[in-house]
């Protein structure tokens, strides 16, 4: 029997039983472990406060260390970009919308909002970047799950929100999305709308066996995107965007890095090729991004220690 960790929202547990699926249509025998993380537990405290780091992880990769589940399933943006040496990432499978969305009951995009009108994202790189072109409207803390984010719409606290498309496709909730960012005016973060499987470093058995459901071009992609934020020294706290894809015979990687009222946004861009690896491409876009001045923005940023 292989035992799957999951958080337990909606999002988190259709994640789970995907992979689930995918193993039992191979013959393998699958259950769902449900394990509520920090994250969860601080559903109602803004992400500056509760410090990101793991936030997600943490109590998952504990149950994986400790041998009561097998394996992990993360939306990849929620995973840091250096796990501990018990764990690896042994599949990430084929990336759907990575986009952010325009959701709202009234408005048809960010263009017919009128000034003021309360804009709901917990994220500073949402936040950031839309300040930068709509800096007449108010951004609003917007933490919960999907369904959570959508009734709080609905119930109209926000006049819009802002969230990752894959998540709302994933769950069939796109009745409300009225606009598709372009990554040009909206970058996403590094990993999104991917999943990464996690499991133990040593578990030979289980990294040949999930082996199976990894996509070469988006397990490329992501780990270029994740070697620049890491390259940057960045997280969930400071607004980082990062999007590779396949043009071609080639892969293209943007990335955009911006202070948090959006008054300063640094933006570059790289092409690679497969065998000049994924690595050395995220490398080049944040030393693209450092020379721009990157590493003094983001220091402006962080909490002094």
């Amino acid at each position: 029997m292989i035992r799957i960790g999951s958080r337990g929202s909606r999002l988190a547990l259709w994640q789970a039983h995907h992979i689930a699926a995918a193993l039992r249509a191979s013959g393998q025998d699958v259950s769902i472990t449900t394990i509520t993380t920090t994250g969860d537990r601080l559903q109602g405290v803004p992400f500056a406060r509760v410090g990101s780091k793991g936030m997600f992880t943490r109590e998952i990769e504990e149950a994986l260390l400790s041998g009561q589940i097998d394996l992990a399933v993360h939306s990849l943006k929620d995973l840091p970009t250096e796990l501990a040496a018990p764990f690896v990432i042994a599949a990430v499978t084929k990336r759907v919308d990575p986009r952010d969305v325009f959701v709202s009951t009234q408005y048809s995009s960010m263009e017919t909002l009128s000034p003021g009108a309360r804009v709901g994202t917990s994220s500073l790189r949402r936040q950031s970047q839309l300040r930068a072109r709509w800096p007449h409207l108010e951004y609003v803390e917007f933490r919960g799950n999907v369904d959570t984010r959508l009734r709080k719409l609905a119930d109209g606290q926000v006049d819009a929100a802002v969230l990752a498309a894959a998540g709302l496709d994933r769950l069939e909730r796109t009745e409300w999305v009225r606009e598709r960012f372009h990554e040009d005016v909206l970058c996403p973060a590094p990993g999104q709308g991917a999943l990464g499987i996690e499991c133990r470093a040593g578990d030979d058995a289980m990294r040949d066996l999930l082996g199976a459901l990894d996509d070469a071009d988006t397990r490329f992609a992501v780990t270029a995107e994740r070697t620049a934020l890491g390259a940057l020294g960045g997280g969930c706290q400071v607004p980082i965007g990062a999007y590779c894809r396949r043009t071609g015979e080639d892969y293209r990687i943007l990335g955009c890095v911006s202070s948090p009222d959006g008054a300063t946004i640094l933006r570059a861009e790289e092409r690679g090729t497969a065998d000049r690896g994924a690595e050395a491409l995220g490398l080049r876009l944040a030393d693209a991004l450092l020379r721009q001045g990157a590493l003094q923005l983001l220091a402006e940023q962080r909490p002094a220690t």
